[in-house]
């Protein structure tokens, strides 16, 4: 197979057209056109469903590039690093990050991260959703509790686990009492804690009296004792020494977990690479203590 067309394959497929990736590359659109060409000759396969301005990859093309893009990559990458004496890392990093993790965390890990490694270009986007990695151009991606994914392996350099807090005007319910609840969606009035506390195992009845979208919010609002509401450990944990919140229990459940996911190939990136024992390095135990003391306010 040509290496070069190969090239400019991926190319026109990561800008989505030959006239995008003639304007990004500087290259003429009839040579990326032709190299294509030649590609799908040599194959014997269409990669491209070509119809008016429209420019979408078929089924053997999408293959080709998610198989094909990160391979191509790497091979730059070693270049890169011969060429320039060594495996410092440099370019650009693009992460995905869920939102709590971002709004406690991110923004002095990534400053860190910069300072060490100035020539790393490093962008952080906030998402709690599942990203695609190829189609959205991602090199690592952060989740909390990620469903398994064949083309993706990762680390956990994070664990964390859901407590039942309220302020300490709020008292615990006993028997069949019910106790007033914040919570990040709305759920039925029949909400059943089960709380693992000194004494053992109980059930507490939670009746939702509000709902918002956000673990910061929550917080924010079990301090004026509005009600009590499940929130990780390490997001509550200033407020529990302080004595702004009471902890009722820690909620019978599996603990949460940080993962730092990336693409399944052998050969990882020197900036990948440097991220990964970046983050090791400043969570070295992976204890809900240490993201603790990055959360302010």
């Amino acid at each position: 197979m040509d290496l070069l067309a190969l090239a400019d394959f991926n190319l026109v497929a990561r800008h989505g057209g030959f006239g995008r990736a003639s304007r990004a590359a500087d290259r003429p659109k009839a040579t990326l056109s032709r190299r294509v060409a030649e590609l799908e000759s040599s194959l014997n396969l269409r990669l491209f469903e070509r119809g008016g301005h429209l420019l979408k990859l078929t089924q053997e093309g999408r293959a080709l590039y998610e198989r094909t893009e990160a391979l191509l990559t790497e091979l730059a990458e070693t270049a890169t690093s011969i060429s320039s004496g060594g495996d410092t890392p440099r370019g650009h990093l693009r992460i995905s990050a869920p939102l709590l993790f971002s709004q406690t965390a991110m923004g002095e890990l990534a400053a860190r991260f910069a300072l060490m490694y100035p020539e790393v270009s490093l962008e952080v986007s906030t998402d709690d959703r599942m990203v695609d990695m190829v189609e959205e151009g991602y090199d690592l991606v952060i989740r909390v509790n990620p469903d398994p994914h064949e083309s993706l392996i990762g680390r956990i350099f994070l664990h964390d686990r859901l407590v039942v807090v309220a302020s300490p005007g709020l008292r615990m319910p006993q028997g069949d009492s019910i106790a007033s609840a914040v919570m990040r969606s709305k759920r039925p009035a029949n909400t059943a804690w089960d709380l693992i506390t000194p004494t053992g195992l109980v059930r507490i009845h939670a009746n939702p009296v509000l709902s918002l979208s956000s673990l910061i919010m929550i917080r924010s609002a079990v301090r004026t004792g509005i009600g009590a509401a499940q929130l990780p450990l390490s997001l509550v944990m200033s407020d529990l020494q302080a004595g702004t919140l009471v902890q009722w229990g820690e909620v019978q459940a599996p603990g949460i977990e940080l993962w730092a996911l990336y693409p399944s190939r052998r050969l990882l990136s020197a900036r990948v690479s440097a991220f990964l024992e970046f983050l090791k390095a400043s969570f070295p135990s992976g204890a809900p203590e240490e993201l603790a003391a990055y959360i302010k306010g």
